[in-house]
């Protein structure tokens, strides 16, 4: 009988970190894969990530509409427990071998709960690493909910079996992400018009020569400095004057703040080198990275796909502190001074040359096998 993995999804970019594990979960012989998309992955104002995923072939188990709005910690809060009350009926109908949940958004702990409380075996993609917000604090959490982590870096391993989980069920299998970096790498041309294909709001841009990407999202800790902090970041790449993509933030504490601050500045200084999006496919989106001259903002993909693919990268501010990077990362301060001279620097050198400090682009294949082959037990006993 095959072993039912259900893997929740809740948002765009928890899309692009698991990809490849659902295709090879959906396609090892003794696997059945549910998969449950729920949070802003079903919201258009997000990108819609279902679309993608419904494209892509994935069948889809259930739905889980659960977002309410406000952006702010009082609906983080309710869109969790929301979570919790739909997942946990969900897992109960669909009465899965095993969950997954992803990484470290706010939302993704509800997966824990729902599926360690019913005592079902939890899987954790992505534990042990660090970022210093509210998202570390959930990461950890799940972590400590989990039966089974699949971590993505050395560092990350040591850290799990420092939070005390036994050492044979801490497995670094590298980030599924990276498998789509080395697709991407090994055919890197970008065979596609992005404002043609994905639209969005903004100026038509002579992109061709060059152009950089910007995703800067809100700190859930600092979410009421968001518009302030993204007004930082706009004022610096208006001023470069240099083809800009750039992608709407996440559903996040804060993220009102971030998108207002967009579209006042969008109409009141009416910048001419910026086109917004606001979600892509993930192998188009890697592309995109690839052939940028420069990454820029806050986004993880800075220090995970970027790191792999060499892409230069200008990260801002506290988001991602602590977590490991490659010789590709710049950090500066929410400063429109600091981060428009090193952007500059960043549009006259090479991209580096390419770090597999997440992986090696083969973990999609390694997590199906060991859910095929471990001993999933809602326990501390997990085996071989």
């Amino acid at each position: 009988m095959k072993r039912k993995i259900c893997v929740v999804v809740t948002a765009r970019p928890s899309y692009s970190r698991i990809k490849t594990a659902l295709t090879a979960i959906q396609n090892h012989p003794d696997l059945e894969l549910q998969l449950v998309i729920a949070g802003s992955a079903l919201l258009d104002r997000y990108g819609n990530a279902v679309d993608f995923i419904e494209k892509d072939g994935f069948p889809i188990a259930a739905k889980v509409f659960m977002v309410l709005e406000g952006e702010n910690p009082t609906t983080m809060a309710k869109t969790t427990g929301l979570g919790v009350m739909e997942l946990t009926n969900v897992f109960y109908n669909l009465k899965p071998d095993a969950v997954i949940t992803i990484a470290d958004r706010f939302e993704t702990i509800a997966t824990s709960i729902a599926a360690s409380y019913q005592n079902i075996p939890l899987v954790h993609i992505q534990g042990g690493e660090v970022t210093g917000s509210i998202d570390e604090k959930v990461r950890h959490a799940n972590t400590k909910l989990a039966d089974l982590h699949l971590v993505c870096t050395h560092d990350a391993r040591e850290r799990v079996i420092k939070l005390g989980e036994e050492p044979e069920k801490v497995i670094n299998t590298g980030c599924p992400s990276i498998d789509l970096a080395k697709m991407v790498s090994e055919n890197p041309n970008l065979n596609f018009n992005p404002i043609a294909k994905y639209g969005g709001v903004g100026m038509e841009l002579n992109w061709q020569e060059g152009y950089i990407v910007v995703m800067q999202h809100p700190v859930t800790t600092e979410y009421k400095q968001a518009k302030k902090h993204v007004l930082e970041t706009l004022h610096a790449i208006k001023v470069l004057d240099y083809p800009t993509f750039w992608f709407w933030p996440n559903v996040d504490a804060g993220s009102d703040g971030t998108s207002n601050g967009i579209r006042s500045f969008r109409e009141l200084e009416k910048p001419g080198n910026i086109h917004f999006f606001k979600n892509m496919n993930p192998i188009d989106f890697l592309k995109l990275l690839k052939n940028a001259k420069a990454l820029i903002g806050n986004s993880s993909a800075g220090l995970r796909e970027c790191a792999y693919l060499g892409v230069p990268v200008v990260n801002i501010g506290n988001r991602q502190h602590r977590r490991s990077r490659a010789q590709n990362v710049t950090d500066v301060d929410y400063n429109r001074e600091q981060i428009l001279k090193v952007t500059k620097n960043a549009l006259v050198r090479e991209h580096y040359p390419s770090s597999e400090l997440y992986g090696d682009g083969n973990a999609g294949e390694k997590i199906a096998e060991i859910l095929a082959t471990v001993e999933l037990t809602y326990s501390k006993t997990i085996t071989y």
